[in-house]
């Protein structure tokens, strides 16, 4: 949860009734389900690399954009790269935000999903290829 947008930011970003019920009912609950999906399909003995974060994807979300009450920006597809069994694998973020300064998971397998089960985001053999995008 270190990694994860924290709940006072949330509430202080968003515009919604409800921020901190929103927080814990679906955000935690699918980066949950996410990790659970991550470790499975990584398995025991894999080993971090590193997180690539693409720069020059960020990008600045305008207040009333996305519900938020504040603006904040925003980076889409950085990438989990480890190695098991010996090969170069990667997964991917699905959107990560920063809060004073600080960059966190705020969407690790998708940000939009249509079933209420783990997503894992782009996993490939070698680095993985991040692409732009626009979340929310």
């Amino acid at each position: 949860m270190a990694a994860f947008f924290p709940e006072a930011a949330y509430a202080q970003a968003k515009a919604i009734a409800d921020p901190n019920g929103d927080w814990t009912s679906r955000l935690v609950s699918e980066y949950r389900l996410d990790l659970e999906a991550a470790h499975a399909l990584v398995g025991g003995g894999a080993r971090l690399v590193t997180v690539e974060v693409p720069s020059d994807y960020a990008h600045w979300v305008d207040p009333g954009a996305c519900d938020n009450r504040v603006g904040y920006y925003e980076v889409p597809n950085s990438r989990v790269v480890y190695t098991s069994g010996g090969q170069l694998r990667s997964l991917g973020i699905a959107s990560m935000i920063s809060w004073r300064g600080v960059w966190y998971v705020v969407h690790l397998g998708a940000v939009v999903r249509s079933v209420d089960a783990g997503v894992v985001d782009d996993p490939s053999i070698g680095a993985g290829v991040a692409a732009p995008s626009s979340t929310c």
